[in-house]
């Protein structure tokens, strides 16, 4: 859960960078078209069904780690403030999510035998499974 709202918070940073930091054009576009797409990939992440959205930033922070090389960044603040959170947010995107509740089995329940939610109803009722 910390990873994720670090996430969130790396993602908002590098919308206000360009102002804060006071970040050349072409660092500040870059920064304008991730940070938002980091930002909505870890929000999407925080619900426990979609915690694997996380994963999706990895080549986002691969993607600000080569920016200044690809883009051609010229101001030593804009490379290391793309580097450290690229960097950061690649940490971010590998951490370990411990999984403490299952959902529903996804679409192996719809063809598999002793499905997580056949047993469920299993134990709930009588025994059998009823269909409408």
């Amino acid at each position: 859960m910390v990873a994720k709202i670090l996430s969130v918070i790396a993602g908002l940073w590098l919308m206000a960078a360009p102002y804060v930091l006071g970040i050349a054009e072409i660092a500040a576009n870059n920064d304008h078209i991730i940070g938002p797409v980091i930002a909505s990939f870890a929000i999407i992440s925080l619900s426990p069904c979609t915690s694997v959205v996380l994963k999706f930033n990895l080549p986002l922070g691969v993607l600000l780690l080569l920016a200044p090389w690809i883009l051609g960044y010229e101001n030593n603040s804009d490379i290391i403030n793309d580097m450290l959170t690229g960097f950061f947010v690649i940490i971010c995107s590998l951490s370990r999510v411990k999984i403490k509740k299952r959902f529903g089995g996804g679409w192996e329940a719809i063809w598999k035998s002793n499905s997580l939610h056949e047993i469920e109803a299993k134990q709930r009722g009588n025994g059998k499974l009823e269909m409408p």
